[in-house]
């Protein structure tokens, strides 16, 4: 029995062997890998067709992963005027595949009854009209190019290669992707999807590549221009919040990845990106239950082990947390945030030769970090080498001259020290930052320059404020050389105490929690 050539989807009619598909009578852009994927579905019915199955139904002999699927899938959805939030085609079924949303009705148009003559006069004038098509083909072939691709269609291609250079997430395949989105826009300029695309890697060279803060701005004029053209795009919310957060307006960073996630609550990036926001306001009961909270496959969400492991470890968890950071960073080692994460967690141990091999190793994969740099720096200060502290601080300065902390250590710790201008003048600078702007471990940036320039008690009440805004980080300041000089102050041992309590808060609920992770054991109510 042959097998059906045209179906009706809803309001779509699709045709297998001329291979289109109409709305309304107007055909829509569904081509190649889109259509082959579409007519796959079409004959699974309604069934939940697996990853494996796509794959192996639509892209076979050629090996490709589940994000290719997962963009194809998008591409597809664009094609058809389809939203993945409020689905009318297609949609996904977490953890398994995809489904159609209705049953697909087999679309038959009999031929009307002719008689024999009047058959073989129409196979007649058929084949004369193929010879002459074929004829006036051929020469039309040897006369003339063929004509370009659609832009629409090239569009989609470009946005698909940079999808997949972007996700990637090294800073040479960062700058291809941006080049490809650059490209897709300049064949549909309100090409949504490229505009999101662009805007996040726009963000990303701030964030994980050192480039300077004013791409950011761009990063979030793009976003910007998507939530105007359409409020409920959940994606560009969750672009515009990754913006706000590379420029540190901690605030406005979490309200918009809060309404991404209202809008779409299976985005498991939108969450983890805001427990790390949590995890830095001292949230880390929020923080660790949002990361263990995944609605999809977390292990696919990058950096969420390293945040996991970090939140337990500032809950007190040390063993549970080691072990991830460990496996993080034998797993990871092209990632930036693995390799400052492990010997930052041996160095706050006070494990001071162990935590120098690692970032020795780290050093040696070709990531720089300026966090690196800067452990580098305060290790030479515990062996007393000054001046290896100072090369280090430099170095931090050098890789992101932008960025306040490494300039400010690099002064505090040359051969000549800075001048009282200078430092009066670093030290307006930063009282005068608007609110919202900035960590709360920012501050312990002033609390250092407030205590080179003298100014002890001023600098004490600044490190009391960074702690009551949520600054948790108990270990950094009882292990940092920066902060010896401070141990004898009353103020100091407050600031500790203060830490303490609130960990200790914190560590109680979690063991209460039924979420909590396993390697915790398990709940006792």
């Amino acid at each position: 029995m042959q097998a059906p050539q045209r179906y009706r989807l809803l309001d779509l009619s699709i045709d297998l062997a001329r291979q289109r598909v109409e709305r309304g009578g107007d055909t829509l852009d569904v081509q190649g890998l889109s259509f082959r994927l579409l007519a796959f579905l079409l004959t699974r019915g309604t069934d939940v067709v697996s990853f494996d199955a796509l794959i192996e139904g639509v892209w076979s002999p050629a090996v490709v992963g589940e994000e290719t699927v997962t963009q194809r899938v998008k591409l597809l959805r664009q094609s058809l005027g389809d939203d993945g939030r409020q689905p009318r085609y297609l949609r996904s079924v977490r953890g398994q595949g995809y489904q159609l949303c209705e049953q697909p009705l087999v679309d038959s148009e009999p031929a009307p009854s002719v008689s024999p003559t009047r058959r073989r006069r129409a196979l007649i004038a058929i084949a004369v009209t193929i010879v002459a098509i074929a004829v006036l083909g051929v020469l039309g072939l040897i006369l003339r190019p063929a004509p370009p691709p659609k832009p629409a269609t090239a569009a989609q291609e470009l946005l698909q290669r940079a999808a997949y250079y972007a996700g990637i997430g090294q800073r040479d395949n960062n700058e291809r992707a941006i080049a490809l989105y650059t490209q897709a826009l300049a064949l549909r300029p309100t090409y949504t999807a490229a505009q999101i695309g662009l805007s996040r890697a726009y963000s990303a060279r701030v964030c994980l590549y050192n480039f300077p803060y004013e791409w950011t701005t761009r990063a979030q004029q793009l976003a910007e221009a998507v939530t105007r053209a359409n409020p409920r795009q959940a994606e560009a919310w969750s672009v515009l919040a990754y913006a706000y957060d590379c420029r540190g307006e901690m605030a406005s960073a979490i309200a918009a990845y809060e309404h991404a996630l209202v809008l779409n609550p299976d985005d498991d990036a939108t969450r983890a990106s805001v427990a790390y926001l949590y995890q830095e306001q001292g949230r880390l009961v929020d923080a660790l239950h949002a990361n263990l909270d995944m609605h999809g496959d977390g292990a696919k969400v990058r950096f969420r082990d390293v945040q996991i492991a970090r939140e337990l470890d500032l809950l007190g968890f040390h063993d549970a947390a080691e072990k991830r950071f460990r496996r993080s960073f034998e797993l990871n080692p092209d990632s930036v945030f693995s390799n400052i994460a492990w010997p930052q967690h041996l160095f706050l141990q006070g494990r001071f030769v162990d935590a120098g091999i690692a970032l020795d190793q780290a050093m040696a994969r070709n990531t720089p970090h300026v966090g690196l740099y800067q452990l580098a720096g305060e290790l030479a200060l515990l062996r007393g080498d000054r001046g290896g502290a100072e090369t280090a601080f430099a170095k931090a300065v050098q890789l992101r001259p932008q960025m306040s902390l490494p300039t400010t250590l690099a002064a505090l710790y040359a051969e000549q020290p800075p001048s009282t201008a200078w430092l009066d003048e670093r030290i307006a600078a930063m009282r005068s930052q608007p609110a919202g702007v900035g960590y709360p471990s920012d501050r312990l940036e002033l609390v250092l320059l407030e205590w080179a320039r003298g100014q002890h008690k001023e600098a004490m009440e600044t490190l009391s404020a960074a702690v009551q805004t949520g600054y948790v980080d108990r270990a950094y300041l009882q292990t940092s050389p920066l902060f010896q000089p401070m141990t004898g102050e009353p103020a100091y041992a407050a600031a500790i105490d203060a830490i303490s309590q609130r960990i200790a808060t914190q560590h109680a609920q979690v063991l209460a929690a039924d979420w909590r992770p396993s390697e915790l054991g398990s709940h006792q109510p």
